[in-house]
């Protein structure tokens, strides 16, 4: 989940007539016309074209709030790896517009009613284990400790301290702290892959040939368990603790079969744990951000359901005791009997 910070852009009027100009030209069809196709991406935005040839998407990246080339590399780094991705049959980089083949109006998230689950787990880690058999460039960012951490502070700063409106005292604050050392110490003793950063059904879409990834642009080198935590604890949907336990063992036997250099499964389960939480709480301040600075409440809503991911785990880990009794004495009394969202 990774959302930048506001700024000004050109009116959105004149970007508009650019942006249909732009996909007229570029599909040849003078009376082409755009129709919105999905929301919250960022700064960038998605039309879906409506006119006499086949549809497609028009990415629309206005330059000055969110280059495209680093959406265009990681895409192109894919698929020269062999993942499954948006085709691109027309592009200007400096315009901000490509033109990409239409996969569908349903993420894997909004079909999932009628996909077998199994099914689209299997399709999920093929196109996983092709994307952490890719090696990443030498100058793709680094999940290292300062990222880490930074990620870590959203929980401080935006779920406790202004959403919740915690602070925390020196006692709890060096708790915390090692806490936190222990989380990142475990991610970064993890073999090294390249990692999506949000690899959850949201960014999935189905396909003839099981499934396509999209939101790539954020894509670093890291621990090899974060992207089948993002999998199988979805942001926005929630599944039955076994099948949980089941897939990641499955993904763990499908890892090793495929050369990728894990641990024995326990290690792995208990690496998977850990990046796990370091995931909820980056995200539980993601969401308290995108409320109070971006205007975006709905995602909060979310909130109980990052807490139950960590209540399973945390039990499990003794060394996590300080960050259950900081949840039990500031958290649970503030969000009360919220459901889990289903």
């Amino acid at each position: 989940m990774h959302v930048p910070a506001i700024v000004h852009a050109i009116p959105d009027a004149l970007r508009a007539t650019q942006r249909l100009a732009w996909a007229r030209g570029a599909t040849g069809e003078p009376a082409l016309e755009l129709q919105r196709a999905s929301m919250d991406a960022g700064f960038r935005s998605y039309w879906r074209t409506q006119g006499a040839g086949p549809s497609r998407i028009v990415m629309d990246s206005p330059p000055e709030l969110e280059d495209v080339r680093p959406w265009l590399r990681v895409r192109d780094l894919l698929e020269a790896g062999g993942v499954r991705v948006p085709r691109v049959d027309a592009r200007d980089v400096d315009a901000g517009f490509l033109l990409l083949e239409d996969l569908g109006g349903d993420t894997c998230l909004q079909a999932l009613a009628r996909l077998d689950a199994d099914a689209l787990m299997d399709a999920a880690f093929d196109q996983l284990l092709q994307l952490q058999a890719v090696t990443p460039p030498a100058d793709l960012p680094a999940y290292d400790a300062p990222m880490l951490l930074r990620e870590l502070a959203l929980f401080d700063d935006w779920f406790l301290g202004r959403h919740l409106g915690v602070t925390l005292d020196a006692g709890e604050r060096a708790a915390l702290d090692r806490v936190r050392t222990q989380l990142v110490d475990a991610m970064l003793a993890q073999p090294q892959v390249l990692v999506h950063r949000d690899y959850m059904l949201r960014n999935l879409m189905p396909v003839a040939d099981g499934v396509a990834v999209l939101d790539f642009q954020d894509a670093v080198r890291g621990p090899v368990a974060y992207d089948p935590v993002c999998l199988l604890r979805d942001a926005f949907h929630s599944w039955p603790e076994a099948r949980v336990d089941g897939w990641l063992a499955h993904y763990h036997a499908r890892a090793v079969a495929a050369g990728i250099a894990l641990p024995p499964y326990e290690r792995f389960r208990r690496d998977a744990e850990l990046t796990g939480v370091q995931r909820h709480l980056k995200v539980l301040g993601i969401f308290a951000r995108l409320h109070h600075r971006d205007g975006k409440p709905k995602y909060l809503a979310d909130a109980p359901r990052f807490i139950a991911y960590l209540d399973t785990v945390l039990p499990r880990h003794p060394a996590l005791a300080p960050l259950g009794a900081l949840l039990d004495r500031h958290v649970r009394p503030c969000l009360g009997g919220q459901a889990i969202p289903g």
